[in-house]
């Protein structure tokens, strides 16, 4: 509670139980439930998908522009991952701000993402529309990241069956 409460104080200025109002409204809109247990736990006593959304409900409650959420999904299961995947698609729609995506998992990005930049060693190599990058990657480094995770995903199959 104290951590999504911190920005709020400072940006918007609350106090008391207008401050309090604000963190259990911030944990409603990332679809936390039981608001009251969440502001009073440690990190250590809650799940990563629910660490995720309270991280997501810190970075909201400053009203930006853009968001920057970096490799938010890793370590989640696919399940968590698809919801906190769904409540950021739906957040930035109904907030009309931007997304910075930033996350090494091709899948993941080509459900998000309309246009895509690859960086190798700090440096873009490629860019352009999801489709173009995972159909026709022009970069070696991009058919790499490209192959690496068609393999991956050819390797999760054979093992499903």
């Amino acid at each position: 509670g104290g951590q999504i409460a911190e920005p709020l104080r400072r940006w918007r200025g609350l106090r008391g139980a207008a401050l309090r109002r604000a963190v259990e409204e911030a944990l409603d809109q990332v679809r936390l439930p039981e608001p009251e247990r969440i502001i009073r736990a440690y990190p250590h006593e809650i799940s990563g998908g629910q660490r995720q959304r309270v991280a997501l409900a810190m970075a909201l409650a400053c009203e930006p522009a853009l968001l920057i959420a970096d490799e938010p999904t890793t370590a989640l299961d696919v399940t968590v991952q698809s919801e906190v995947l769904a409540l950021l698609d739906g957040l930035v729609a109904q907030r009309d701000m931007a997304l910075l995506f930033v996350s090494h998992d091709l899948a993941v990005v080509s459900a998000v993402t309309d246009h895509v930049l690859v960086l190798k060693d700090g440096s873009a190599v490629e860019s352009g529309s999801v489709d173009d990058i995972v159909r026709r990657p022009r970069h070696p480094y991009t058919r790499d990241l490209v192959d690496s995770a068609r393999h991956l995903e050819s390797a999760l199959e054979r093992i499903v069956r």
